[in-house]
């Protein structure tokens, strides 16, 4: 086989066993000549999963959240040696030549920190799931392109606010500008205070407010069976999706976001009455839960000095 990521690239894949794609998203990898390390949860038997090849295992105890899944990994990766890392979904599957060009890009510019391709619907891949993360008017971040027909997908690089954890690649020397220290001591790159949803956001904000910048690059492809439709949420999901929303903006935004707050509620309750609207009052629920946990969780995030970035780029600003 010929190598076509090259070596110095490690793709970290948190799975708890449930994904029907695991296996063809770690041949993909393979193809790609890409090392992998497997992140699963204690309890889960190795001979319940497809072959794993020669992945390395990492196992945590109970049920970890994805922030942690992948700080562990991260933490076992050689920086010296691994100048690369790639976050790759269970059910995302990278196409030929993925690893290759998303490396070129990072190497053909080094103030970029991520880069990720055009990901698709795996089961209808005229539609686009999405190519990076961006923000609405209403400051909730959202899958730039998500449910738009393929033929609309840019064609050219494109800047991005931040590259979505469903498939990217990470500049390690970047990771390791904005890794600190968590409450156990330990070396963290995500934040575990986020648990899952979000906190590829909160990365993506830290990478840009030490100067680096994401990037969109069309000729990497791959494809995606989950969605980023909140339709799709499970109840704990919306509570996670909505609450860390507040937790993150509040860290951006400083003293401007109590100001902003009852904008950002307002929003919330907007899509509270629409679930309900729809005959979803658990999804409803799941948003005032949100809330409930953003305030419980405020006083780690909220600070009052000057918002870390411009306030226009939160509420749909085009980064450069």
């Amino acid at each position: 086989m010929t190598p076509t990521g090259g070596p110095g690239i490690e793709a970290i894949v948190p799975t708890i066993g449930a994904s029907p794609l695991l296996g063809r998203c770690l041949e993909a990898l393979a193809r790609e000549n890409a090392r992998v390390t497997l992140v699963l949860p204690d309890a889960l038997a190795l001979d319940t999963l497809p072959p794993t090849g020669d992945a390395t295992v990492v196992r945590l105890p109970g049920r970890p959240g994805f922030a942690a899944a992948n700080n562990a990994a991260l933490r076992r990766i050689d920086a010296a040696t691994v100048p690369y890392v790639a976050l790759v979904n269970d059910d995302a599957i990278v196409e030929p030549g993925w690893s290759s060009t998303l490396r070129a890009a990072l190497e053909a510019d080094h103030s970029l920190a991520a880069v990720q391709g055009l990901v698709f619907r795996l089961d209808d891949p005229s539609i686009v799931d999405g190519w990076g993360i961006g923000w609405n008017r209403w400051s909730q971040a959202i899958q730039l392109g998500h449910g738009r027909p393929a033929t609309e997908a840019p064609t050219a690089s494109t800047p991005i606010f931040g590259v979505s954890a469903t498939a990217a690649l990470f500049r390690r020397g970047a990771l390791a500008a904005v890794t600190r220290r968590d409450a156990s001591g330990d070396r963290s790159v995500f934040d575990e205070a986020l648990f899952a949803y979000y906190e590829d956001v909160d990365l993506a904000a830290r990478l840009r407010v030490h100067g680096f910048r994401a990037l969109a690059v069309p000729a990497a492809r791959a494809l995606h069976a989950g969605s980023a439709s909140g339709s799709m949420l499970p109840w704990s999901g919306r509570a996670l999706v909505h609450g860390n929303r507040l937790l993150v903006l509040a860290r951006l935004l400083g003293w401007r976001f109590l100001p902003s707050l009852p904008r950002l509620v307002l929003r919330d309750l907007v899509d509270a009455l629409r679930l309900l609207g729809r005959g979803d009052p658990r999804g409803a629920g799941g948003v005032v839960a949100g809330l409930a946990r953003a305030a419980r969780r405020l006083p780690e995030f909220a600070h009052g000095s000057s918002p870390q970035l411009d306030p226009a780029l939160l509420r749909g600003g085009m980064p450069s």
